[in-house]
């Protein structure tokens, strides 16, 4: 199925088509079709399953259509929780705004000038991408007017209530027009989230992309088993070294970690780099620049700063930590097997794991092999050598790969 039968324009189609893309995903086809009516949604879906578009598409169809209120401010607000996922929206939609005519698309994050930001601000803007302490800062000095607002989106809007932005977020929609349309995306529909959604939207329909639609089919994942610290070092340094890997990003548990990981790394020759929270804005971009020229072979990152990042190069992931919270993982391993491609999730386990192990194929209703390296095996047992109790073996990465569908963005790399 192409993309024109969702009520998209013939110049937004053909933007997507020139981005190397025919084929919706399963959350663009239920999303785009609803937004274009106008109507609230609560949607969950995992990373990698092409959400940007989702809400972008139809965001952009909007903008073709002239405004009635004169004014400077945005018709579009995009609020994300990271300066990564801010950068990615933003390219996502200067890419597809080809096909809506001129629009200008500017981007205000923490550690960003203040005068650079001022500068794109006293422009004029279309579609403004934003984290929600930066924009209420300019809101409060007066550079941002919300009144011409047609359609705010909250993207990964769990993680920002995780990062404690819920006042921030409340006090921005209070600026706001009350008949402008609201796309939330979240991995989650409950609680918190639930509760925010009563107080800034009008009867939202929700759209839940099931876990079958969201298994990472293409993304082969497995477990190796490691009995210390040295163990799970001389292990991770063997995937690293495996041919078949051309970039990874190797996460950790804590900033500290990721530093010290990647110093170690270093001084046994990889090209590898660290990013986490505590890197100026500076650092982060040279950083995923690197990565994208593949200067950089291997990215030993935390959570938070690895949200957003779309390397096509990235063939596998790495869990040198587990994360505490299951649908984390299911972010993590999202950074690879994307538009099209196949990828390797490898998470290194103990013992202490076991518990962890259970929670992540509970929540992805998927089950995930044990494996040993020769050589390398553990002298630890569990429940046949699985800590999910499931006997060792390995699972095939995905198939055949079908018509091409982008997640999350464009990809210049995954053309071929």
């Amino acid at each position: 199925m192409s993309f024109s039968p969702l009520g998209l324009n013939a110049p937004i189609c053909q933007a997507v088509a020139a981005a190397g893309y025919t084929a919706p995903t399963p959350v663009q086809l239920r999303v785009i079709p609803e937004a274009l009516t106008g109507r609230d949604l609560m949607v969950s879906s995992q990373t990698g399953s092409g959400k940007t578009a989702a809400f972008m598409l139809p965001a952009l169809q909007l903008l073709s259509i002239p405004h009635v209120r004169p004014g400077r401010g945005p018709r579009v607000l995009v609020l994300v929780p990271t300066r990564e996922l801010s950068q990615q929206v933003t390219k996502a939609a200067e890419t597809y705004g080809r096909g809506a005519g001129r629009v200008r698309v500017v981007s205000i994050v923490g550690g960003m000038p203040y005068p650079v930001q001022n500068k794109l601000l006293a422009a004029g803007v279309d579609v403004l991408v934003a984290t929600p302490g930066r924009l209420l800062d300019q809101m409060q000095s007066g550079r941002v007017d919300l009144s011409r607002l047609e359609m705010l989106v909250l993207d990964e809007a769990d993680r920002m209530l995780d990062m404690g932005f819920k006042d921030d977020l409340e006090a921005i929609v209070a600026k706001m027009p009350e008949d402008r349309q609201t796309l939330l995306f979240s991995a989650t529909l409950e609680s918190n989230i639930a509760n925010l959604a009563r107080t800034i939207m009008r009867d939202p329909a929700r759209i839940a992309i099931d876990a079958a639609q969201a298994r990472h089919e293409s993304i082969e994942q497995r477990l190796h088993l490691a009995d210390d610290m040295g163990h799970k070092n001389r292990l991770l340094d063997h995937l690293l070294r495996d041919a078949a890997m051309n970039q990874a990003i190797v996460f950790t548990a804590t900033k500290r970690s990721a530093d010290e990981l990647a110093q170690d790394l270093s001084s046994k020759g990889f090209a590898v780099a660290a990013l986490h929270g505590d890197m100026n804005q500076g650092a982060r971009n040279r950083t995923i620049q690197a990565m994208h020229r593949g200067r950089v072979r291997v990215l030993v990152a935390t959570d938070v700063a690895a949200r957003g990042i779309d390397v096509q190069g990235i063939s596998h992931v790495i869990n040198y930590d587990l994360p505490r919270q299951a649908e984390d993982y299911v972010h993590r391993i999202g950074r690879t097997g994307r538009a099209g491609r196949t990828g390797t999730a490898i998470s290194l386990v103990n013992a202490a794991d076991r518990g962890q192990v259970r929670a992540i194929e509970r929540y992805t209703a998927q089950s995930i092999p044990v494996e040993q390296i020769a050589g390398l095996e553990p002298t630890l047992r569990m429940n046949s050598g699985s800590p999910s109790g499931r006997p060792a073996g390995k699972r095939p990465g995905g198939g055949k790969p079908g018509p091409r569908r982008f997640n999350n963005g464009p990809s210049r790399g995954g053309r071929r």
